[in-house]
Formats: C-alpha cells, structure tokens, sequence
C-alpha cells in the first residue's frame, strides 16, 4: 500500500457504530482509498483492521455499497506493480458533499 495510514490518522475515526445514529448523507468520510476505478471511503473504524464505509468497485456506481471492509485486505490489493494508494489529499467531509457516492 503507497502512503498507508498512520495510528494518529486511524484514531480520529470514529469507531465502529458510533455513527449510527446520523443520517447517511451526513456521516463524515474520514479517508479515501483508490486504485484504478475502485474507491473506498472511510466513516467508521473498529481500531484494529475492519473500517465501515462506501466502496465502489471496477467503477460500478449501480452495485457501490456501504459496508465493511479491512485495512489488512486493502494492504493486499495490487494490479501489476499498482499497489492501493491512500489519499494525502483528502479532507473530511460529508457523504452528501461527495459526487461519487450514493447517499440514501
């Protein structure tokens, strides 16, 4: 994984849960990650390996979801010499203020 998350970056997610009371368009994403046409975006974090989040897969906006997936797995993710790349860029934001989300 290029530019993988540090313990200071995964602890000001919130954990698993305790978003569940806002609203989806309103749940903050915390970090983005992204290979290819794939995104993951990050709203929950258990503290250990599983985040609770938004992923869109082979740019597939009709099946994208929320749900849960690991950092362990996304480590593992590589197409060729691509490796996963974690978003230096990103800033915290609603669910609804990002264009490639579907928000229900």
């Amino acid at each position: 994984m290029w530019n993988e998350p540090t313990k200071e970056q995964l602890n000001q997610i919130p954990g698993l849960y305790e978003t569940e009371h806002v609203k989806t368009p309103d749940k903050l994403i915390f970090m983005h990650f992204f290979i290819g046409g794939c995104d993951w975006y990050v709203a929950e974090f258990d503290g250990e390996d599983l985040f609770f989040g938004f992923a869109i897969l082979n740019d597939d906006h009709l099946n994208s979801e929320w749900g849960y997936f690991s950092l362990r797995e996304l480590k593992s993710i590589q197409v060729g010499w691509v490796q996963i790349d974690h978003d230096l860029h990103w800033d915290v934001r609603k669910a609804s203020e990002i264009e490639r989300i579907k928000v229900f």
